[in-house]
């Protein structure tokens, strides 16, 4: 499927999956590459470390053709394979941040192992990446940071949506059950009343602190959720440290009358404007127990929106401005704003396609 007034590129690369877009910001990298322009990504559904690539532009190639992509040979140390499902990247201050999905299977329960965040130094690599094996930095958070965001959930005034039964008994019961029953020492980090959280993207606020884009849970109306921490970079300098929810976002006027919507990517655009894409809350006919009990969040295709947070934090919302939708579409799920253009990744039809203009 085609979207009007973009061009799409076919990459070549044995997974199916992208998630996320953060632009090339190395000089030193691209040069190596050839490159005039480049991307980070994360693919698949494996261990953090086995799931980074960056895709790139060759220097004087055709727009639509000379594009490439390349799995990012990075070590994990201790922390290798103890990990899953990278959904999200984004840069501060030289780092590359990748962030787990936090969420489970689609039919449950939650999985300690997609609790993390990582980073690595974006500016230390000086050759092409396949030749650069790169020390990643893991911190797995064993449920804190889910305790962390349904506490600012409960406390907050944006209300969430109540789960049904069953999200509740899958995720939830089944979680807590399966810890208590090993002896893990994050088991007592849930409670009953909890949802289930799914990150599908994040971007850092120009003060440091990090914005989480959540696909679930959306609003009782249907709208997105953000959720600002702080103190993000810290986790890396010292032991035992973990980041503080500073406040709860929800995006106005995105969510169709009787629809759920939650964001699919998130983008930093400049000042404290952001670009969000916003679809459906999981997928179709993969035995989602999201749209068993929420059957309107599988209604929306992705769409492109454009927002700036409110100067003040007494406020919760930001209106939300449409940029570019995509009937019939359903899996973007990365963008960025480059001198101009919009480019996009999908992973429509079981390959993963870059799209622009």
């Amino acid at each position: 499927m085609t979207s009007p007034g973009l061009t799409t590129v076919d990459l070549a690369h044995a997974g199916n999956e992208a998630s996320d877009l953060v632009h090339v910001d190395n000089e030193a990298l691209l040069d190596a590459h050839g490159w005039d322009l480049g991307f980070w990504t994360v693919l698949d559904e494996g261990s953090v470390e086995d799931s980074i690539a960056v895709l790139g532009h060759a220097r004087g190639a055709a727009p639509d053709s000379g594009w490439e992509i390349y799995p990012l040979p990075a070590v994990a140390g201790e922390e290798k394979g103890r990990t899953e499902d990278a959904e999200a990247v984004a840069r501060y201050d030289g780092w590359i941040y990748v962030v787990g999905s936090h969420y489970g299977s689609k039919a449950g329960p939650l999985q300690a192992k997609r609790g993390f965040i990582a980073r690595f130094d974006e500016q230390s690599i000086d050759r092409r990446v396949p030749e650069a094996e790169l020390p990643i930095e893991i911190r797995r958070n064993q449920f804190r940071l889910h305790r962390l965001i349904n506490d600012a959930l409960d406390a907050s005034r944006v209300v969430a949506i109540t789960p049904g039964d069953s999200v509740r008994t899958r995720f939830i019961a089944r979680t807590i059950e399966r810890g208590t029953q090993r002896s893990k020492t994050w088991a007592d980090r849930l409670t009953e009343r909890d949802v289930p959280i799914n990150i599908e993207g994040a971007a850092f606020r120009p003060n440091g602190n990090l914005l989480l884009a959540l696909r679930f849970p959306t609003t009782a109306e249907g709208e997105p959720i953000l959720v600002e921490l702080s103190g993000v970079p810290a986790m890396f300098e010292a032991e035992e440290t973990w980041p503080t929810v500073e406040h709860v976002w929800e995006l106005h006027g995105v969510s169709p009358p009787g629809a759920l919507v939650g964001f699919r990517a998130l983008t930093h655009s400049g000042d404290d404007t952001y670009d969000a894409i916003i679809g459906s809350i999981d997928a179709t006919d993969k035995g989602s127990v999201l749209l068993e009990d929420h059957p309107e969040g599988a209604l929306e295709h992705c769409s492109h929106w454009r927002f700036t947070l409110p100067a003040e934090h007494r406020d919760t919302g930001a209106p939300a401005e449409m940029i570019r939708d995509f009937p019939g579409l359903r899996n973007v799920e990365g963008l960025a704003v480059e001198d101009g253009q919009t480019f996009y990744v999908t992973d429509e039809d079981h390959r993963i396609q870059l799209r622009f203009g």
